[in-house]
């Protein structure tokens, strides 16, 4: 199923999905510890609004989001496959927990990057940890997408995710959270029709990914016992919003400002702190993106703005919404001066060579 709506895909699509990435995650993120979306709505209106941000050093640095995903980008650039991808990967989420000054890095992250030994053999893998089930590998997976975008490159798609996103959240609800992002970068490339992609990611990729993990026989054991709760909320959510069958409509609440957007996506969350975790961060992006459309600053009020992990929201949504509308009614200020921007639109570049 594709969808004629949108332009084909070319290269400035690539590099504005990277680079919106960072967007929106620099900007979420002056407000990531933030509990308060109406808080958050009016801190931007007193900006000017976000047409008035000028996304630059000192003030609007990137997260550990961009950083990690710029090293899985970077890793896939080389054109690496196999062991040897994942053996780059690992080297390159070390070097890339060196610039986390300021970034507010997770508790997972930090601890799985500790045991990665990129130099030995099995470097890659780390001890199964039940209490990695944030939002950490599918902040940073989007671009494995960009890499293999094509249906028929689904078992790989998911098998780099599930690998990557394991060498720090090896929890299922975790690393299904890298399985989606680089998932849903996938289907917009392909122009899959927005409201098929959580289905097309409960019946397509995870039962590939489920498979996978009995295949690869790394934590079999534990990964079957935690599997039910990513499936579980995610069929929820689809029926929530009608999107069971893949055709919608989305039955939107009649009210739905920034307070009851807090209050949905806490429903959404596991512990009350919406985008938090590996299911409903890329959970509140698909949210974001179906209500938004090709509207920059609405995608931003609903991704960006709200009470929760903000910014692993919006790097995910962000990304998607660039490789389907481009830089289009954004302003130039959100993204002319980001910081790694040359950085994120040269792996763009490469990814999107690769990927052809």
């Amino acid at each position: 199923m594709f969808c004629l709506f949108f332009s084909p895909v070319t290269l400035e699509h690539y590099e504005a999905g990277m680079l919106l990435s960072g967007v929106g995650d620099a900007i979420a993120f002056k407000w990531e510890f933030e509990y308060s979306g109406p808080t958050i709505h009016q801190a931007v209106k007193e900006l000017g609004g976000l047409k008035n941000i000028t996304a630059k050093l000192p003030e609007w640095l990137v997260s550990d989001d961009t950083v990690l995903h710029l090293a899985t980008a970077e890793a896939l650039a080389t054109g690496k496959e196999g062991e040897e991808l994942l053996y780059e990967v690992a080297w390159r989420y070390k070097k890339g927990m060196e610039d986390m000054s300021g970034r507010a890095p997770g508790g997972s992250t930090i601890m799985g990057v500790q045991y990665l030994r990129p130099g030995q053999k099995d470097g890659y893998r780390i001890p199964y940890n039940s209490r990695s089930g944030g939002c950490g590998a599918a902040m940073r997976a989007m671009c494995i997408g960009l890499r293999y975008p094509k249906p028929e490159q689904l078992s790989t798609l998911v098998a780099v995710a599930v690998e990557t996103g394991r060498m720090t959240h090896t929890h299922p609800t975790g690393f299904l959270g890298s399985v989606a992002s680089a998932l849903f970068a996938a289907y917009a490339i392909q122009r899959r029709p927005i409201m098929t992609w959580g289905l097309g990611l409960v019946n397509e990729a995870c039962p590939v990914a489920r498979e996978f993990v009995k295949t690869a026989g790394y934590a079999v054991k534990e990964t079957e016992r935690d599997w039910g709760y990513f499936t579980e909320r995610w069929k929820w959510y689809l029926e929530l919003r009608n999107l069971s069958s893949g055709t919608g409509p989305v039955p939107w609440p009649e009210q739905y400002g920034p307070a009851e957007r807090d209050e949905v996506y806490k429903s959404f969350s596991w512990r009350g702190w919406g985008g938090s975790s590996g299911h409903d961060a890329p959970m509140i992006a698909l949210d974001s993106l179906l209500g938004a459309g090709s509207d920059w600053e609405e995608l931003m009020n609903r991704v960006a703005f709200h009470g929760g992990d903000s910014d692993s929201t919006a790097v995910i949504a962000c990304c998607c919404w660039g490789l389907l509308y481009g830089t289009e009614g954004v302003p130039e200020c959100n993204y002319k001066w980001l910081e790694y921007r040359g950085r994120l639109e040269k792996s763009a570049e490469k990814l999107y060579t690769l990927s052809h």
